[in-house]
């Protein structure tokens, strides 16, 4: 058990649990000076107000989980089509909004095809690295090339997504 806000009238407080989930650290960082307490585990906390009735320790974390993730799409959307919003317009709000859902699924989905880091990255980053590519199209003996820049670190990653949305026509 756990009580919120102690500081607070008693009215204001929120009695709940504290959970506190360890996680193993994969990749301990060793720095100069002062080391950690706990460098073997992460430690992530959670306060719920649901009862342990209602809802066990481990329940509470997967729902604390998808909160997360759903928080994650509130911020990258925040980031791009939403930041545009609220307006004073009801029919501007609501186009934004389309928009934005759009906008979102394209570059996801982009970052899944491109794969590697990509599948998890924000849209900012598969927009900034893949999508926004300083590249020049060249023309010559009847062909269209797109010149792509030397030792352009995200190439392959750039190329898996080109091939999967220009996949070459399959011959029946």
């Amino acid at each position: 058990g756990f009580t919120a806000f102690t500081s607070r009238k008693k009215a204001e407080r929120v009695p709940g649990r504290l959970v506190v989930r360890r996680i193993p650290e994969l990749n301990p960082k060793r720095a100069a000076g002062q080391g950690t307490l706990f460098d073997t585990h992460r430690f992530h906390a959670f306060f719920t107000t649901v009862d342990s009735g209602v809802l066990d320790t481990v329940a509470a974390d997967k729902t604390h989980r998808q909160h997360a993730v759903i928080e994650q799409v509130n911020a990258d959307l925040k980031d791009s089509a939403l930041a545009h919003m609220p307006s004073g317009h009801f029919g501007a709000n609501s186009a934004w909004l389309v928009a934005a859902a759009i906008a979102y699924n394209l570059t996801r989905a982009a970052g899944i095809l491109a794969g590697g880091t990509f599948a998890k990255a924000r849209s900012a980053t598969v927009r900034r690295k893949l999508i926004q590519v300083p590249a020049r199209i060249a023309r010559s003996a009847r062909k269209t090339r797109l010149r792509l820049p030397l030792d352009w670190p995200w190439e392959t990653e750039w190329e898996r997504l080109f091939t999967s949305a220009h996949a070459p026509p399959q011959i029946a």
